[in-house]
């Protein structure tokens, strides 16, 4: 079988897009690399029809990226373990920089409770955050910065209020509901959040987009309060809401104990792969 690498540019954002091809035009997989503003690393999205692995293809795609990464880092996308995804980074000679376990609750059997926390209130939105909060909402995200990743080359999002509009009009266009609830400390600031995405229709699993409080601002128990209060808000407005969907990394000990204490169970652990910078 010959393989054509294609070299393409996405059109809505400018990054290269590499298609595999066989000696009679028929595609056998993809590979797109996201490189962000900056030198951290890019991230890397390789797929292979399963009917053509084992072939080389995702190896040449590879080394595409590669290769347009003039040195820079490239992280993988999340493979489960034990999959097809893993075999190939292990083969390509990738490195595991960080292991996440998937977890679910089931909102039928949900009955955990949390105390409130003294100074702060809690509110709750849907869609994209009121002008009233979108400052000190884009502040809060950087309580995200410093969560656990392990080994992996990855550089914290920046967040401006046009960008939380933008995140929000994208789950809107895909017919999905974002659902924010937040904790406002005593000088009016939010001080965490934490977020989901329901289907429009309100049935099936809803997905927990993350969860964050302000270094200092933990260890009062914001988190727990923030995700129940959340969850008995999201019962409420979707009863055929079935459960919800997490993934935490494994060296984050702080959210897996509250996780866990709220009826989390795991379902299934997922592995990073990273191709590291070059000197």
């Amino acid at each position: 079988m010959i393989i054509r690498i294609n070299a393409l540019t996405d059109p809505s954002g400018g990054n290269p897009v590499w298609i595999a091809e066989g000696d009679d035009g028929r595609p056998l997989g993809t590979a797109y690399v996201h490189a962000p503003a900056g030198d951290g690393a890019a991230d890397l999205r390789i797929t292979v029809h399963p009917a053509e692995r084992r072939a080389g293809v995702g190896t040449r795609l590879l080394q595409a990226a590669v290769a347009a990464a003039d040195g820079r880092a490239l992280l993988g996308a999340a493979v489960e373990e034990g999959s097809a995804g893993e075999s190939f980074c292990v083969a390509a000679g990738l490195r595991r920089v960080l292991a996440l376990t998937y977890t679910r609750l089931d909102l039928a059997s949900f009955a955990a409770a949390a105390e409130t926390v003294d100074g702060y209130r809690l509110v709750h939105w849907t869609g994209t955050v009121a002008d009233d909060l979108a400052e000190t909402f884009a502040r809060s995200r950087r309580a995200m910065d410093d969560m656990p990743m392990d080994d992996a080359a990855w550089t914290p999002d920046v967040w401006d209020v046009e960008r939380l509009h933008r995140v929000a009009a994208v789950v809107a266009g895909r017919g999905e509901i974002l659902l924010t609830t937040a904790a406002i400390g005593p000088d009016g600031e939010i001080a965490g959040f934490t977020e989901l995405v329901v289907a429009g229709d309100g049935t099936g699993d809803g997905q927990h987009y993350g969860t964050g409080v302000l270094p200092a601002h933990r260890g009062r128990g914001l988190a727990r309060w923030l995700k129940v209060a959340q969850i008995e808000e999201v019962r409420a407005r979707f009863p055929e809401l079935a459960g919800l969907l997490a993934d935490t990394a494994d060296s984050n000990t702080a959210m897996r104990r509250v996780n866990d204490s709220l009826g989390y169970r795991p379902t299934h652990r997922s592995l990073l792969y990273q191709v590291d910078a070059k000197e």
